[in-house]
């Protein structure tokens, strides 16, 4: 929807980016649960691409943001309502995007502490062996023969 206000096209603007970051951190969960670490890396892109959007959106609506009174008094009653709705969206969206990833970083945190063990416990399992090896046959250098006849 496009108006008169500049301030009023950026806030649907980034309703619209906000909506697009909460599907993509769907998509991102769903990589994240299944270990799918490609995919992962090409929605974080995307994110990123959003990201910078919201990020030029934001260049236009801080000013207003800043003199949200001031600003708000300028505008119609339905135009007023209507930035006050957007507003109260990407807030929520953001609080809804916010969660998720924060979730998703929970269980990533999780992963690379079951790795830490595993890599723990192979190598204290390498430890063993070579100690249960030193005790059994002794610390003697293994004999070639590498003379030529």
């Amino acid at each position: 929807m496009v108006t008169a206000d500049p301030i009023i096209d950026a806030l649907n603007g980034q309703v619209d980016c906000y909506l697009r970051l909460t599907k993509l951190g769907e998509i991102q969960h769903e990589h994240v649960q299944q270990g799918r670490t490609e995919q992962l890396l090409e929605v974080l892109a995307h994110r990123q691409q959003v990201l910078d959007q919201l990020s030029a959106l934001e260049r236009v609506v801080a000013p207003a943001k800043r003199e949200w009174a001031q600003f708000s008094l300028t505008l119609p009653a339905a135009e007023r309502a209507e930035a006050e709705r957007l507003l109260a969206e990407t807030r929520r969206l953001l609080e809804r995007i916010t969660a998720a990833d924060c979730n998703d970083v929970l269980v990533l945190q999780q992963r690379k502490l079951s790795v830490g063990r595993q890599i723990s416990q192979a190598a204290s399992a390498r430890q063993v062996n070579r100690n249960y090896t030193a005790a059994a046959y002794g610390k003697r250098a293994p004999v070639m023969d590498v003379r030529s006849e």
